[in-house]
């Protein structure tokens, strides 16, 4: 093969890899969400969800949260890591929009993001993205675990994703808990109404 055979081949390579990171995450907003492995949660699994999930996280000012302490309130879950720049945008918008319309309604409720990236999304990378999004709220909190964590809260909410290099491929997708710790529904591609999990 001569060099410039090579350089086609590499810039093909290249061209491929860029087209599958930026339409994969589109096509996936489009299909029907598909559960984690091991299928969705049965109704009895549904009650106190929030005591099965790791207890402890790192936020963003270095201090602790311990899952415990939000017992009584409502919660909304998320994923999402600092260096994403197609889906965590658009959950960040919705996480405004729900917030918007829990303030409206003068109800209140804890925003848990956790990071898909934990060994890059440290308190110094979540501090700086909450400033940069504007995301001042002191019930907003961005929280980084142990690898071991991070995946056990993903199976247990039915996040799914992968590592494709640098980049964490994830689908969009937000759990409310109630204040009873208990699952009231999930927003996704597929189920986008989240006025009624209000």
């Amino acid at each position: 093969m001569d060099m410039i055979t090579a350089l086609d081949s590499n810039r093909a390579r290249a061209h491929c890899a860029l087209f599958l990171v930026l339409t994969l995450p589109c096509v996936a907003l489009t299909l029907p969400w598909t559960p984690a492995a091991g299928g969705p949660l049965a109704p009895a699994e549904h009650a106190n969800l929030l005591d099965r999930l790791p207890q402890s996280w790192r936020d963003d000012h270095g201090q602790i949260l311990r899952v415990p302490s939000l017992q009584g309130r409502r919660v909304f879950v998320t994923m999402a890591y600092t260096s994403c720049h197609l889906i965590c945008p658009m959950t960040m918008q919705r996480l405004i929009d729900i917030q918007r319309d829990l303030d409206a309604r003068g109800t209140n409720a804890e925003f848990l993001i956790v990071s898909y990236d934990p060994n890059n999304d440290d308190p110094v990378a979540w501090r700086r993205y909450r400033v940069s999004h504007g995301l001042f709220r002191d019930n907003w909190h961005f929280l980084s675990g142990t690898r071991s964590d991070t995946e056990r809260l993903a199976r247990l909410l039915n996040f799914e994703f992968w590592r494709d290099g640098d980049h964490v491929m994830h689908d969009f997708r937000i759990v409310a808990l109630g204040s009873d710790g208990a699952w009231r529904g999930a927003i996704d591609s597929a189920h986008r109404d989240w006025q009624a999990l209000l």
